[in-house]
């Protein structure tokens, strides 16, 4: 059984001649050479880093956040801030859009991804994955034990993590039910008292002229040609990213009643534009 989401019909593909041609090559260069710059520099800095630092890791995910905000500009995607992203400690929950929402949300907030295993072996996306620390997870009820304690250890560390947990990206259009299995590491001794978990929205907007689900990334859809098609369309796009009031961990009656509220929240944000009061 797969969570892969099928809802709906993927947009035509936009023709590519030599204007496209042209675009492609003006945005899709400098995005390359950046990320080739600042992958060598996460590789050569990351063993003294965590030498002198141990986990808390301050100086790489600085690296990452640069990079993706320069990642937005060169596909042409304006972001726009609604709401504020929580200094305490904790995690951050959101809707899945596309393989951009990397670029989106750590060049708003420096964080790491968590993400099903898998993503690490697929082409273009995995390497991306891993250059901007991603903890990967198996679904393997054996491994639930190791996998919480890691968790617990990433968050008392200082690091801000976040989840999809729609389990699946979509067209941007609707907001699917949360999987509730992740939000129980919360719940651990070590966590519940001290964490809070922020709900975010990510609402995207085509260029003028551009499918409505131009950003979308999903289905049977392949990472190299939905670049190109972002790449080679005129006119600039924008996202909207939205931060609701962080949740308590200590002050939710479980894991499912804290994934609703948070699943509310974030449908609320892709309704109206605008942070759940």
């Amino acid at each position: 059984m797969t969570d892969t989401w099928r809802g709906a019909e993927p947009p035509e593909p936009r023709r590519i001649g030599p204007l496209e041609l042209l675009r492609i090559a003006w945005r899709g260069v400098p995005l390359l050479l950046a990320l080739l710059i600042c992958f060598a520099l996460l590789l050569v800095l990351r063993a003294p880093e965590r030498l002198i630092w141990g986990p808390r890791r301050p100086i790489t995910p600085a690296i990452t956040q640069v990079f993706c905000a320069f990642a937005c500009r060169m596909l042409s995607l304006r972001r726009e801030i609604v709401g504020t992203p929580m200094r305490r400690p904790g995690a951050f929950v959101c809707n899945h859009v596309s393989f951009i929402d990397i670029f989106v949300l750590n060049a708003c907030k420096r964080l790491y991804f968590v993400s099903k295993a898998e993503v690490s072996a697929w082409p273009g996306v995995g390497w991306l994955a891993r250059a901007t620390g991603t903890v990967f997870i198996r679904r393997d009820r054996r491994e639930a034990a190791a996998q919480t304690r890691m968790f617990e250890d990433r968050l008392i560390a200082g690091h801000k993590l976040l989840f999809f947990p729609e389990g699946t990206s979509t067209d941007g259009a609707q907001v699917l039910p949360f999987k509730t299995t992740l939000f129980a590491a919360f719940f651990s001794d070590r966590l519940k008292e001290a964490m809070s978990v922020q709900p975010v929205t990510l609402r995207y907007h085509a260029p003028p002229g551009a499918h409505p689900r131009h950003y979308g990334w999903w289905g049977d859809m392949d990472f190299g040609p939905s670049l190109v098609q972002i790449l080679a369309t005129p006119g600039r796009g924008r996202v909207e990213v939205i931060y609701h009031p962080p949740l308590s961990v200590a002050e939710a009656e479980g894991r499912k009643s804290l994934a609703k509220d948070a699943e509310r929240a974030v449908r609320h944000g892709l309704e109206t534009g605008r942070a759940l009061p």
